[in-house]
């Protein structure tokens, strides 16, 4: 049988390459649900290549649009938080493919591990919001979270077959993004349109600017280590700006495994969907006799302060990284919206941080009140700097 899949976020990059894959391999994958935020008419074109069982629109004032043009089709439709919450539950469905962006994420995420669904997790601020709820609820309901993160799909990769063995360290690579060489004056005047230029991935505006600020790699080391149960000290971000090597984990014995490729997301998608089989794919490969060097370099935390925010954060745990995540998701699209400058965004971080109401043993209203008190602590420093 098809497995069936509810894919959360299907007109972003994730979930549009989701697509692909299902549509190279639609005789072992049957698209059941689809959502969206705001991209209304891509999630109109979506429903009607797909023919999915139920589509959602977040942003429910884009509902009336969506309900005329897909009235000619027998699609279940429907709008709001709520509903994408409830239609995870829906009981067809085999797997949900998390690929909607930031702290939105967290509900529809819950209710379907609630459900007995298996997870493919695209969503890191899942993890890093409320990591141990996240992981505590998987082992109540037995229910499996496949990671699509390229890093730590390539981690998963690389622990295949190795689950009795003592992880001693991974390495997390990061490309270093586009402002790798760049001084703390030069970073100062950065642009929106630099910020959004990636060197070798291309990805959402969100995930872009947190990739060109190091907060990405911050948020993926969170992610790293309630995935794999691992503590801050066994995971090391190394920058690797040829983006070949996506992750390594070196055993207590001193091996290192290492998963390579060309950086294509659409691998990491297609081996969360089929695994533990791989599937065959007609996509590039790698060309060793193109890859004249590899390199690492440390991380420089003195320049993208947003790496060390996260570290800071999950050795505080508690509710500190779900404050870390409310505050950049307002830096960030302040920044988009080049109301902010790209250090400025480092400072409200760290002073949202350093002010909210700080919970050790956070439940998840308290994740809900954490967020909504640092998002409004964010916005009022940033007004001070408008």
């Amino acid at each position: 049988m098809k497995r069936r899949l509810a894919i959360l976020g299907s007109t972003g990059s994730i979930g549009t390459q989701a697509l692909e894959v299902v549509s190279e391999h639609s005789g072992l994958f049957e698209v059941y649900a689809l959502t969206a935020n705001n991209q209304v008419d891509l999630l109109i074109n979506q429903a009607r290549k797909f023919m999915p069982e139920v589509v959602v629109i977040a942003n429910e004032t884009k509902y009336p649009e969506l309900k005329e043009a897909l009235e000619d089709l027998p699609i279940k439709v429907w709008a709001g938080a709520n509903a994408i919450a409830q239609m995870v539950q829906m009981e067809p469905i085999d797997m949900v493919l998390t690929a909607m962006v930031g702290y939105s994420g967290l509900q529809p995420t819950i209710s379907a591990i609630k459900a007995g669904k298996a997870i493919a997790l695209a969503n890191k601020e899942t993890l890093v919001v409320a990591g141990e709820l996240i992981t505590s609820l998987a082992v109540e309901h037995k229910v499996a979270v496949l990671p699509v993160d390229s890093e730590h799909s390539a981690i998963f990769q690389c622990l295949s077959g190795e689950w009795e063995n003592q992880v001693e360290k991974i390495f997390l690579t990061a490309s270093g993004g586009p402002f790798r060489t760049k001084s703390i004056e030069q970073l100062a005047t950065v642009t929106k349109a630099e910020a959004l230029r990636h060197p070798n991935w291309n990805m959402g505006a969100k995930v872009t600017i947190d990739s060109a600020s190091m907060m990405n790699k911050g948020f993926e080391m969170i992610e790293a280590k309630w995935l794999f149960g691992l503590s801050p000290d066994q995971i090391e971000v190394l920058v690797h700006p040829q983006s070949i090597i996506h992750s390594m984990v070196q055993f207590e014995d001193g091996a290192v495994m290492a998963q390579l490729g060309v950086p294509d997301m659409k691998l990491p998608i297609r081996y969360a969907f089929s695994y533990p089989k791989r599937l065959k794919s007609m996509d590039s490969r790698l060309d060793f006799k193109a890859c004249s060097s590899l390199t690492f370099e440390q991380p420089d935390t003195n320049r993208f302060r947003n790496l060390a925010f996260a570290f800071e954060a999950i050795r505080q745990g508690g509710n500190m990284p779900c404050i870390l995540n409310a505050a950049n998701e307002i830096v960030v699209a302040a920044f988009l919206r080049d109301e902010t400058g790209f250090l400025q965004m480092s400072d409200i971080i760290e002073q949202t941080m350093q002010s909210a109401t700080f919970i050790s043993n956070p439940t998840y209203d308290d994740y809900v009140a954490t967020d909504t008190e640092a998002r409004r602590i964010a916005e009022d420093l940033l007004k001070k700097i408008i």
